[in-house]
């Protein structure tokens, strides 16, 4: 049955919605809808360690710099004018978000403390509780949600887009109990974050399968981008999943990355595919599942950490005393939803911030802290652009390439299997068991699709997704996201097949130099 119209309806509860949220009902009186799988907390916003990039202190920081670092590790494919809004208006957004009331960490004269991270020139990152800003930047702004939103689904898992006469106007969605009902809006904003569970080692939560994009795929949006999968290189090499990270801003302090001979390999300041690359290629040498990152030098680790080290005392270890072992986990979907500067798709209503987003600001790889403050500040803007009545895609940001508009990226259309093909390959690991064929797409993923990439690996990737499609028959929340998975999955392995070179995040051996000729985006048709 439907729902009463809405203003707004945002799907997922992570920065990105729940900043656009707040600002449609407290600024613009909007009635807004939250519509997500979890209760609001539960997002993958909350497991973000490290921090918001963002040039508070003018000297010697510039914008300038935080764009020039941007830009360096988007190996080519960042839009610059996305990231110049992303770098100019994150300072802004960052203190409304002190207002709402978020807790950063200050020194003793009230000072907000700042951090370096990978691929960044300067330290610019504000962090909470060490390495818990994530978990403080969703506390203020569920609280804000829970006093301003007209409508809150909590435990409602969106299945697909409605379109009516060329205008996303709904969703249909499962609620708690399995029924079905559709959520109408004047305009819906897609916040639904990344696929990081594709993959069999991740540092996203159990919800993170792609449900935004993959919807987005099956009505026919421009969809950019989703070869670039950014493996965060020190997640805690344990069984927990997700893995518990080790956030960037520990080698920012000056924590050394080891290999099974206890020697350096690497800059542990490089971007981070750069650094996955290189602990892959020496696990592979060594014939080992993890190196080793050794914090025993860093000053006062309780007190600049204490979430890190609470977590490394439940499980036995001692950063003072211990290496640590780490090793790549897939961690940020760089693609997503092909936008404007707006964060318009290519659906008229249908909006786009976050990790489901393609704006043009991570390009090949995103820099460290970038992914905060991303939802910060695009997705106000979707709000201010309802707001002043805009309905469609302008050919700014990434959308000027889909929409042929010039520029220096342009876009080529890959293509992905053909719903007749799509379910060719028999069921296997499980039959029809929905939980078992993604275990099984996972580690294929993880093995061919990872890290290190080639056309025989991603060939038998393809294989595996085929395989998993033959168990997305049925009702029910893990068919669901295993067929959300499984739409995410031929996307992906048809891009990074088609992308016959190495850029960025994605790493093809049999064509180790990155080529001036794909220097444009792969838009899923």
């Amino acid at each position: 049955m439907p729902t009463d119209d809405l203003d707004l309806l945002v799907l997922g509860s992570g920065v990105a919605g729940l900043s656009a949220a707040v600002r449609a009902a407290e600024t613009h009186r909007m009635r807004v809808g939250v519509l997500t799988k979890g209760e609001l907390p539960q997002s993958t916003t909350r497991w973000a360690q490290g921090g918001v990039a963002a040039v508070l202190h003018h000297d010697p920081d510039s914008t300038d710099l935080h764009l020039a670092d941007t830009l360096a590790a988007g190996a080519g494919l960042c839009d610059a004018d996305a990231v110049r809004v992303l770098v100019d208006e994150g300072p802004a957004r960052v203190q409304e978000l002190i207002a709402l009331g978020a807790m950063f960490d200050r020194d003793p004269e009230g000072r907000l403390e700042l951090a370096r991270e990978g691929g960044h020139t300067l330290a610019r990152v504000v962090h909470a509780g060490g390495a818990a800003t994530g978990a403080e930047v969703e506390r203020a702004l569920v609280v804000a949600v829970q006093r301003t939103a007209t409508a809150v689904y909590e435990h409602h898992f969106a299945l697909d887009l409605v379109v009516e006469g060329g205008r996303c106007r709904a969703v249909t969605a499962m609620g708690p109990s399995g029924e079905r009902l559709e959520v109408r809006a004047s305009d819906v904003l897609v916040t639904t974050g990344g696929a990081g569970q594709l993959f069999a080692v991740t540092t996203n939560p159990v919800e993170a399968t792609g449900d935004g994009i993959a919807m987005a795929l099956r009505a026919g949006v421009a969809v950019a981008d989703v070869e670039f999968v950014q493996f965060h290189p020190t997640a805690l090499h344990h069984e927990a999943m997700p893995r518990p990270l080790l956030s960037e801003a520990l080698r920012g302090h000056g924590a050394l990355l080891r290999d099974a001979r206890g020697q350096r390999f690497v800059d542990e300041l490089e971007p981070r595919d750069v650094v996955s690359r290189a602990e892959t290629k020496v696990m592979q040498a060594q014939a080992v599942d993890h190196v080793w990152l050794d914090a025993t030098d860093l000053d006062e680790f309780d007190q600049r950490f204490p979430t890190i080290a609470a977590a490394l005392v439940e499980l036995g270890l001692d950063p003072a005393t211990d290496w640590l072992p780490v090793a790549p986990a897939a961690h940020y979907t760089c693609g997503g939803i092909v936008t404007d500067l707006d964060g318009a798709s290519s659906l008229p209503g249908l909006w786009a911030a976050g990790e489901a987003a393609c704006t043009g600001v991570h390009g090949a790889n995103r820099l460290a802290s970038n992914s905060l403050l991303e939802g910060m500040v695009f997705a106000p803007r979707v709000v201010e652009a309802i707001e002043h009545g805009v309905s469609g895609p302008s050919a700014t940001g990434a959308m000027r390439a889909v929409l042929g508009a010039g520029g220096s990226i342009g876009a080529r259309p890959v293509s992905r299997p053909s719903s007749a093909d799509r379910v060719a390959a028999p069921a296997s690991a499980g039959g029809s068991d929905p939980s078992a064929a993604r275990s099984a797409l996972q580690r294929a993923m993880t093995a061919g699709a990872g890290v290190l990439r080639s056309a025989a690996s991603l060939g038998e990737v393809e294989q595996a997704v085929a395989r998993a499609a033959a168990s997305t028959a049925g009702e029910g929340s893990a068919v669901a996201e295993l067929r959300n998975l499984v739409e995410v999955g031929w996307g992906l392995v048809a891009a990074a097949a088609a992308r016959e070179e190495s850029r960025g995040a994605h790493t093809r051996l049999d064509f180790p130099r990155t080529v001036d000729a794909f220097r444009h985006r792969h838009v899923l048709v």
